[in-house]
C-alpha cells in the first residue's frame, strides 16, 4: 500500500499547504484520467484506474484534518481498530464524573452546563493537538516518535469524548 505523503511527493505533516495538495489533486487526476489511456492495454488502464483511485483516497484522508491525524496514527501503528487506549486516570475519573451528570439531567439548564463543560474539554484538546503537531515536520526522527505518542493519546481522549458529546446531542432531543 502506497503512503499518501510519498504519492503526492510531501513531507508527512499534520499541517500541509492545502492549496499545493489541491494542486497536486488536479495535476494527478488529470494524469491518471482512465479516458487518456482508452487505446492502452488492460493492464495499463487496470495501472491507471488505480492510480486515479489512490490520488481520490489520498486527497479525501489528506484534505480533512481529521482522516489525516488518523491515517498518519495508523501509518506509525499507533491506532488500530479495537485498541484499548491506557488513557490518563484523571481523564477517566472527569469523563466518569460527566456521564454520571449524564444520568441525572433534570432540565435545560442541567445540559447546557454539561454540554459547557464538555465543550471547554474539547477546547482544550483541540488547543493541546495543534501545541504537538504544530512543526511536526521539523522533528528528528526521535523527537517525532515521542511527539507521535502524545498526539495519539489526545487523539484517543478525542474519540471518548466525542461519545459523550453523542450522548449530550441525545439528550438534547428531550428539551
Amino acid at each position: 500500500m502506497i503512503n499518501y505523503f510519498d504519492f503526492y511527493a510531501i513531507p508527512e505533516s499534520f499541517n500541509p499547504d492545502t492549496a499545493f495538495l489541491k494542486k497536486r489533486f488536479y495535476e494527478l487526476s488529470k494524469e491518471y484520467h482512465p479516458d487518456f489511456y482508452a487505446n492502452e492495454s488492460d493492464e495499463k488502464q487496470q495501472d491507471i484506474l488505480e492510480l486515479s483511485t489512490i490520488n481520490n483516497k489520498a486527497y479525501h484522508t489528506l484534505a480533512d484534518p481529521n482522516k489525516r491525524l488518523e491515517y498518519i496514527l495508523r501509518e506509525h501503528n499507533l491506532v488500530s481498530e479495537g485498541a484499548k487506549p491506557q488513557l490518563p486516570g484523571d481523564f477517566l475519573m472527569e469523563m466518569m464524573e460527566i456521564n454520571e451528570r449524564l444520568m441525572e439531567i433534570e432540565s435545560k439548564e442541567d445540559w447546557a452546563a454539561i454540554n459547557n463543560e464538555v465543550l471547554a474539554i474539547e477546547g482544550d484538546l483541540n488547543d493541546e493537538l495543534a501545541t504537538f503537531t504544530t512543526y511536526y515536520e521539523q522533528l528528528n526522527d526521535t523527537a517525532k516518535e515521542s511527539r507521535l505518542n502524545e498526539i495519539a493519546n489526545i487523539y484517543y481522549r478525542q474519540k471518548y469524548l466525542l461519545r459523550i458529546k453523542e450522548s449530550l446531542d441525545t439528550f438534547a432531543s428531550r428539551f
